[in-house]
């Protein structure tokens, strides 16, 4: 009897183990490799007007579906990105809409592209590109992937006025490694001090930076799609990019 007793507490045992090994095994996971750990940071302050603001998000879904991006994709030597999506205005308004995802074929892209298309559509008040990098490093830290490069991607038709100073959050960007790469929408009525030539060169000298930065400029929201499918492309080939990206400017400019 007392064998047997001994037996059933031993084989309980044995069959927990496995149980407790999964679970630590979970607690410790490893970041799963990528190529890039891409975010991307759209503009919801308030001038962005619900039509343009569906016209960002159409445009990124799009380019998710897009045969050169997912060409992009598996063209690097992982073969996949990870990439998350959220809103951002003033420096405490930001919101995660699309978390991170890893993307690898034309199934996982458009998992992206759809939960792009069913997210919520809000606009709200001030413009805080600072406020967006420092989001961005929190969704870095959490960790869940490890890319080759770190790239965030912000969209904005303003400059920052509101929160931190940006060269404060952007050097620490630049500490930590990550390349920040710019979409300026030169609003049709641009506000006092943002101005099509003013905005350009604010993104190019205040925002982007990073090891092979860039700027994609589009001329207006009727421009948006074709300037975020190029830009996707462009910064998941990353610096080495062969000769369709090879010598392209730090500015670029996409009209309608």
């Amino acid at each position: 009897m007392q064998r047997r007793q001994l037996l059933r507490l031993s084989g309980a045992g044995v069959l927990c183990t496995p149980t407790i090994l999964r679970s630590a095994r979970a607690a410790s996971a490893a970041p799963e490799p990528v190529d890039v750990e891409l975010i991307l940071a759209v503009d919801v302050s308030r001038s962005i007007d619900a039509e343009e603001h569906e016209t960002q998000m159409r445009g990124y879904a799009a380019a998710f579906r897009d045969p050169e991006v997912i060409r992009s994709i598996k063209g690097g030597g992982i073969g996949a990105i990870s990439c998350t999506l959220f809103t951002w205005s003033d420096s405490d308004s930001q919101e995660d809409l699309v978390p991170w995802m890893r993307i690898g074929d034309e199934e996982s892209a458009e998992r992206f592209a759809a939960a792009i298309d069913a997210a919520p559509r809000r606009t709200w008040s001030y413009t805080s590109i600072s406020g967006a990098m420092e989001h961005s490093l929190q969704l870095y830290a959490q960790g869940r992937f490890e890319g080759t490069r770190r790239v965030l991607d912000i969209s904005g038709d303003g400059m920052n006025n509101s929160g931190r100073r940006l060269e404060t959050v952007r050097s620490r960007m630049l500490e930590e490694g990550i390349v920040t790469n710019g979409l300026a929408v030169l609003d049709r009525a641009p506000g006092p001090g943002n101005g099509a030539a003013a905005l350009e060169d604010y993104y190019r000298e205040e925002v982007i930076g990073g090891p092979g930065a860039f700027l994609v400029v589009a001329e207006g929201f009727d421009a948006f799609d074709r300037a975020v499918r190029r830009k996707i492309a462009r910064e998941i080939a990353g610096i080495e990019c062969g000769p369709r990206f090879a010598g392209m400017p730090v500015v670029d400019r996409v009209s309608a």
